[in-house]
């Protein structure tokens, strides 16, 4: 039997938005053989609410200018991340040097 997949924990959402996409191969090859062996497994609906509502992170619109959203955008594909994962990294790191 294989042995179950550990997720490491990581220090920001940059590091593990790096981590899935470094790995993104290995962890589509595992979980296509999961769906054709049938072992894929569904979170009902009480799982992911609870899981959810522990989260730390907070949905918030901010208003940012076009072209700011063009150079993070620009600068997040060159860093093979989401854009708004970007903007959330920068944002955080800033906001911590500001400290």
């Amino acid at each position: 039997m294989k042995q179950k997949r550990t997720i490491p924990a990581f220090k920001s959402e940059a590091e593990e938005a790096e981590w899935w996409f470094r790995d993104r191969a290995r962890l589509d090859k595992d979980l296509v053989e999961a769906a054709k062996k049938g072992t894929l497994k569904r979170l009902d609906h009480a799982t992911l609410k609870s899981r959810l509502s522990a989260s730390r992170s907070r949905v918030v619109s901010i208003r940012l200018p076009e072209d700011d959203i063009g150079l993070a955008r620009q600068q997040a594909l060159e860093k093979g991340l989401p854009y708004q994962t970007y903007i959330k990294s920068v944002l955080h790191q800033a906001l911590r040097q500001a400290k």
